[in-house]
């Protein structure tokens, strides 16, 4: 059933109902309300969240610790270190570089970071310091905040340049390898701001940029994405109509991915909720903290939850779970195999799944209600003010329901671009604004989002198109694997065929030829495996998407 959108007329586009597609320009639309943005232009994403209305007591809990922040102190703290940062000489559009684990001061540092127009920018612990040089190098920060642990590694990073360090701990540091510490965040929390310091919001506009991400590079080299103030707060408004005010979660995803960074330092503060901090992930502190927090959500990426799902009985046996009645799973996309799975072990939890990128703020298409969870291998329907395009990638003809192609995305989250990268930005996003995802997609008639592969990582065998993912999850409902990968393999006559990655489950002695005669028997001839390699974990980035490039070059490598 068709029906009318928009303010009347003949001009007034007819959008199906069921799916959300309009067929005269073959838009799909969101069919949720659209999320309302504020009209002021002069504001920063940090004022904005600090003044949503909840009731929510106490922002952060160290699982470890039991240190704790109430949303007062954290506003305060917020100001504090936002002046003590003014006094350090940082000013609008300098970039802040974070470095450091999952902590409860990790959301102070980018809160304070963006609430005087500065850019925060958010690097891994574990990458190498070649790899954290080459983000010193590509960002250029002003200043660094870290922890003593991780001075050695930042010292080498930024070796020859003169990057000030803020430590984000009390402890005192012996040999500090040469960098020059300005400050300690516990301090800065706690020190007013000189009475001639006000914070001058209306220098900040909506559409500078606020967050400086480095995308996963699971297909190539890392790009930084600028995400802007207006994004953040579109995303804000996002939460805030996905998720119930004040509720309890555990934060299992590391902050600096961005996935972690909109959902613990930004969303679920908007929405007043107590976030427990594992400085690291951990399987049993996790489900000890959900027991002893009585935590209602988990924000999980796939190999967390696969992992869940085989240790079961010995979970259900040593933790009280009883509070835990929704798993957000998001990062890489799940089979409807895995949530079957999960829903059998843990039939009181639903999963809401999600999809979007670091491109698009981490929103894209989402599921709110009990009754879209149970849609399983989809990743639910385009959130909020979300528009969606799907592009033939062979002759860029636009297509419509149930037809596969290319996801382009256009929607107030949308990034500004990659940074200091024109060339990379103006392939990634054309001139109406439409983000090319790289992902191979369709929309059912439902307006349900079903991620079939990225476009990049297809398997191109004899001229056919190979999903790795659905070979995937195919070998994952074998019962003895527990991880596999796809990959593809040169072959000279072929072009490429589908080779498998496996990790065997304790104790099998599962063959070669049995998971490739597993798999032959389910699928056409062109999709069949035709190499497998048995490894002991399958390499993948902190969101838990395959690092199919270094399994690729592993393979090649012995050739």
């Amino acid at each position: 059933m068709a029906t009318r959108q928009g303010g009347g007329g003949d001009n007034t586009p007819e959008i199906d109902r069921r799916s959300g597609f309009c067929k005269s320009n073959a838009i799909f639309y969101s069919k949720r309300d659209p999320i309302a943005l504020p009209p002021n232009p002069f504001l920063d994403v940090t004022s904005f969240i600090s003044t949503q209305p909840h009731h929510g007591e106490t922002a952060f809990v160290d699982a470890l610790t039991d240190r704790r922040i109430c949303f007062s102190e954290l506003w305060r703290a917020v100001d504090n270190v936002g002046g003590s940062l003014s006094g350090f000489g940082v000013r609008k559009d300098d970039v802040v570089l974070v470095l450091s684990p999952n902590s409860v001061l990790f959301p102070v540092v980018c809160l304070s970071v963006m609430s005087i127009g500065a850019i925060i920018t958010t690097a891994n612990p574990l990458n190498t310091s070649a790899e954290i040089a080459n983000q010193i190098g590509d960002s250029c920060p002003v200043l660094a905040f870290t922890t003593s642990r991780l001075v050695p590694k930042l010292a080498t990073a930024a070796s020859g340049r003169n990057l000030p360090v803020v430590l984000m701990e009390e402890e005192r540091v012996n040999h500090t390898h040469g960098v020059k510490v300005v400050g300690r965040l516990e301090e800065m929390m706690n020190t007013e701001p000189e009475p001639s310091w006000v914070r001058v919001k209306y220098r900040v506009n909506q559409e500078d940029t606020a967050a400086l991400l480095y995308s996963s590079g699971t297909t190539g080299t890392s790009k930084g994405v600028m995400l802007t103030h207006r994004n953040l707060i579109a995303l804000v408004q996002t939460y805030r109509a996905r998720f119930e005010l004040e509720q309890r979660t555990i934060c299992t995803i590391p902050m600096f991915h961005v996935f972690g960074f909109v959902s613990f330092a930004i969303g679920f503060v908007a929405v007043g909720w107590t976030v427990v901090v594992l400085p690291r992930f951990d399987m049993t502190q996790m489900l000890s903290a959900v027991e002893n927090h009585r935590a209602s959500y988990l924000t999980l990426v796939p190999p967390i939850l696969v992992a869940m799902i085989n240790n079961s009985d010995d979970i259900k046996a040593k933790h009280d779970l009883g509070s835990l009645h929704t798993v957000v799973a998001g990062g890489a996309s799940l089979s409807k195999e895995v949530i079957e799975g999960f829903v059998r072990k843990y039939p009181a939890v639903k999963i809401l799944q999600g999809y979007g990128l670091t491109e698009s703020t981490a929103v894209a298409s989402s599921m709110f209600t009990q009754e879209e969870s149970k849609m399983y291998g989809t990743s639910g329907i385009l959130a909020p003010s979300v528009e969606a395009k799907i592009m033939d990638t062979g002759t860029g003809r636009v297509l419509g329901v149930n037809q596969t192609g290319e996801l382009w995305l256009r929607s107030p989250t949308v990034m500004k671009g990659y940074f200091k990268n024109e060339e990379a930005t103006a392939s990634a996003i054309d001139s109406e604004g439409w983000l090319k995802t790289g992902d191979l997609c369709y929309i059912d008639e439902d307006g349900f989002l079903h991620v079939v592969d990225r476009l990049k990582e297809l398997i191109k065998y004899k001229g056919y198109q190979v999903p790795p993912a659905e070979l995937e999850a195919l070998l994952l409902s074998h019962r003895d694997i527990a991880d596999a990968a796809v990959i593809p393999y040169p072959d000279k006559d072929a072009g490429q065929f589908p080779m498998a990655y496996v990790v065997r489950k304790d104790g099998s002695n599962l063959s070669q030829n049995e998971v490739m005669d597993f798999v032959a028997k389910q699928v056409a001839p062109y999709k069949r495996i035709r190499k497998v390699s048995f490894v002991s974990s399958i390499p993948k980035n902190p969101s838990g998407k395959i690092l199919r490039k270094d399994l690729i070059k592993l393979s090649t490598s012995k050739l």
